[in-house]
């Protein structure tokens, strides 16, 4: 079983021509709510790729609440273990543009005060498999895989947003994944390179972990201590990149949660994440295990 200790918002999305710049005020196209944050987005994404799914998490007493948790809910995410917290629900204010490239602005809300608290010991046995972004408090995190290092879970970390992570946290994890820009930024404190293969490499023999590095339309490439992968991304036609990463994470945890090997783990990853762009929003463009494996079959 996977359990997801992370974020839930509600997304608001315009869609645009183009990205405003600095300053500028423009006209949108359209306008939509979706549930989203990394957390609620990784959960759904692993559920809907077959796994059994836990989140931890927190929201508001408030109207964007119920809606944030509409499509866990009725895709069978368990979500015994999401607090309501006194803080409004977190949201994300995400742009669009008509290439489908975005620009995503976060407020945290309710999602800064998970604590290591609201995550039970017995979801933290050898059998499960903990996956955790970083929109949740640092110290959370770095808590939380404390404690499932400590119990025997695995763990696979999703280092985003963009952070610079120290040791502590680092040396308790089993699979990281980051984007280009993640990678460059996680780095540069440690001295590594920041090419995504060799920046892979390089996390895999320090901390002797599996690292993952997602490459947008170029696929994604990965290494332990003993093989290095890439695996190319297949054609789609490009909707909307919202959620994109997070099919990928949640689908490649869900594939390695239920012992797929890691070539076989990170093609459905890629395929889950190429599949997300061709239909609008985080959540409702996660796509179904079935869809899944017809595609990775064909990389």
């Amino acid at each position: 079983m996977i359990v997801v200790v992370g974020s839930i918002n509600l997304d608001l999305v315009a869609h645009v021509t183009r990205l405003p710049a600095a300053g500028e005020t423009i006209a949108g196209q359209s306008f939509a709510t979706h549930p989203g944050g990394k957390g609620a987005n990784q959960a759904l994404a692993a559920r809907r790729a077959g796994a059994a799914v836990t989140l931890i998490g927190a929201v508001g007493a408030d109207a964007f609440a119920e809606p944030a948790l509409a499509l866990l809910r009725s895709g069978h995410v368990d979500l015994r273990h999401v607090g309501a917290v006194n803080a409004p629900t977190g949201v994300a204010l995400i742009h669009v543009d008509a290439a489908g490239e975005n620009t995503i602005t976060v407020v945290a809300g309710a999602n800064g005060m998970v604590t290591t608290a609201m995550v039970p010991d017995a979801l933290l046995a050898p059998s499960m498999l903990v996956l955790m972004p970083l929109e949740i408090p640092y110290t959370t995190v770095v808590e939380v895989a404390k404690r499932a290092r400590a119990a025997g879970a695995r763990i696979v970390l999703n280092a985003a947003p963009a952070s610079a992570l120290d040791a502590a946290l680092l040396s308790h994890v089993d699979v990281l994944v980051v984007n280009e820009h993640e990678a460059a930024v996680l780095a540069l404190p440690l001295g590594l390179p920041a090419e995504p293969a060799a920046f892979c490499a390089a996390m895999a023999a320090r901390f002797g972990h599996t690292a993952i590095a997602t490459l947008g339309a170029q696929g994604a490439v990965a290494a332990t201590r003993h093989q290095q992968i890439a695996i190319l991304s297949p054609r789609v036609d490009v909707v909307d990149t919202v959620g994109a990463g997070d099919a990928l994470t949640g689908a490649l945890a869900a594939a390695l949660d239920r012992g797929a090997p890691l070539r076989e783990a990170l093609a459905e990853g890629v395929a889950a994440g190429a599949l997300a762009c061709t239909r609008r929003g985080a959540q409702p463009a996660l796509p179904a295990r079935s869809d899944i494996a017809r595609l990775a079959a064909t990389i």
